[in-house]
């Protein structure tokens, strides 16, 4: 199918927001990219917002409607993640089943039409915005930050000095089984010495 990796590429999205989801813990929900102003969300805020959003583009855009509330009864880290995880789930296994055809029909997006295919890359680029944020905030919270797309400063520095990529946990299964059990994400080497910039000084 012409547009199977536009829905292999959600089946990894939605694990990287999962796995981003599961950096925090419970007290860092209130917290602020800058203390007292509301202009930036809170990591709360950010969870919110990608379940109410992808929700509403996915049953107002590409009519995809999981029958379910987009947000847990506890707004909690582990509810956020359930939550998030069940919901997903299920639109991909809607996506799995769409022909060419359908990616390929207009959609009403906002106030113009464009197919789905574009909505959907839209959709996820959207997503990638706002984890990223979420990643900077673990920075804020002098946290360790596991890899989410490539190396990371925690995973051994950067690419070009043949850095690794170590996810916090190998699969959707294993983060949940981990998590559930108090944390058992994977072991981070740190840089070693090497450095994390490509403008050292």
């Amino acid at each position: 199918m012409r547009y199977a990796f536009l829905v292999e590429t959600y089946a990894t999205e939605r694990v990287k927001v999962i796995s981003v989801w599961s950096e925090f813990r419970d007290e860092d929900l209130p917290v602020r990219p800058r203390e007292g102003d509301p202009r930036g969300r809170s990591v709360r805020e950010q969870m919110v917002h990608q379940c109410v959003s992808e929700d509403s583009w996915f049953r107002n855009m590409l009519g995809i409607d999981v029958g379910a509330p987009p947000l847990p009864k506890q707004e909690t880290r582990w509810e956020f993640m359930t939550r998030y995880a069940e919901d997903s789930g299920k639109r991909l296994t809607v996506l799995q089943g769409k022909d060419d055809a359908w990616w390929e029909e207009n959609a009403k997006f906002f106030d113009v039409q464009r197919s789905r295919a574009w909505v959907m890359t839209r959709r996820m680029t959207h997503t990638s915005h706002h984890r990223g944020q979420l990643m900077a905030m673990l920075r804020m919270l002098r946290r360790d930050v596991h890899s989410n797309y490539g190396p990371t400063a925690d995973t051994g520095g950067l690419m070009q000095n043949h850095a690794p990529t170590i996810y916090a946990y190998p699969s959707l299964e294993a983060l949940f089984e981990g998590e559930g059990a108090g944390g058992a994400k994977a072991k981070l080497p740190g840089a070693g010495g090497k450095v994390v910039t490509e403008r050292p000084g």
